[in-house]
């Protein structure tokens, strides 16, 4: 199976810095530029899906509808498939943050920013969703996608910078969740062999099973 993750192109509320999580936002021009020199490459590459699955927001949208036009014009041949709206691949719920700049975060709520600022340690922001909250849908929406697919699947997931990597933890069933910083339409690219995903034995440590193509790639900067 190959699965492409895919951050959204850049967003006018990006651009602006804002928080966004899950509010709404279309795309900048340099966003939609972005798309298109990213659905070019994936054309050029013969990266055709079998699957698409997208955050329902609007920036996720606009960015598979994007990358699957700029397909059928570079002249792809195989059948585009339907984009499936997955509601567990939306970005981070950030409550009382939910877009507002750092600045204007500071501005408003200036105890809560200093407290995140000095301390390590997880404090909760009223409003937002849990660790665990995230941990949960991240597995849930992976347990499906392994459950749902066969070995020759050719799959796109168009997500958000802040879940993204929750959805990998949880596929490399890593139990520490690693932070890094996702540029718009960075590309990360798995394969790996369903057959012995579940297997017990020396095989976990097989790496001709599991392989990891691309990670954190830009290819459509604008």
């Amino acid at each position: 199976m190959q699965l492409l993750w895919i951050r959204h192109a850049e967003s006018i509320a990006n651009q602006r810095g804002e928080m966004q999580g899950q509010a709404d936002s279309a795309l900048s021009e340099r966003g939609r530029q972005q798309a298109i020199g990213l659905g070019r490459y994936l054309a050029e590459q013969s990266w055709s899906p079998s699957h698409v699955y997208s955050s329902p927001l609007g920036r996720a949208i606009a960015t598979a509808a994007i990358l699957i036009e700029t397909l059928r014009v570079v002249g792809n041949s195989d059948p585009v498939p339907v984009v499936i709206q997955e509601p567990d691949l939306q970005e981070i719920s950030n409550g009382i943050f939910q877009g507002l700049t750092w600045a204007e975060a500071q501005l408003h709520y200036p105890q809560l920013c200093q407290q995140l600022e000095s301390n390590l340690s997880w404090i909760p922001i009223p409003g937002a969703e849990t660790l665990e909250q995230l941990h949960d849908r991240s597995q849930r929406f992976i347990q499906n996608l392994l459950k749902t697919h066969q070995n020759d699947d050719r799959v796109w997931i168009i997500s958000h910078a802040g879940i993204l990597p929750y959805l990998m933890a949880a596929l490399m069933r890593s139990d520490r969740v690693w932070g890094l910083t996702i540029p718009c339409t960075a590309l990360f690219e798995f394969e790996f062999n369903l057959d012995y995903w579940h297997c017990g034995d020396h095989n976990r440590y097989n790496t001709a099973l599991w392989q990891l193509h691309r990670f954190n790639q830009v290819i459509a900067e604008v």
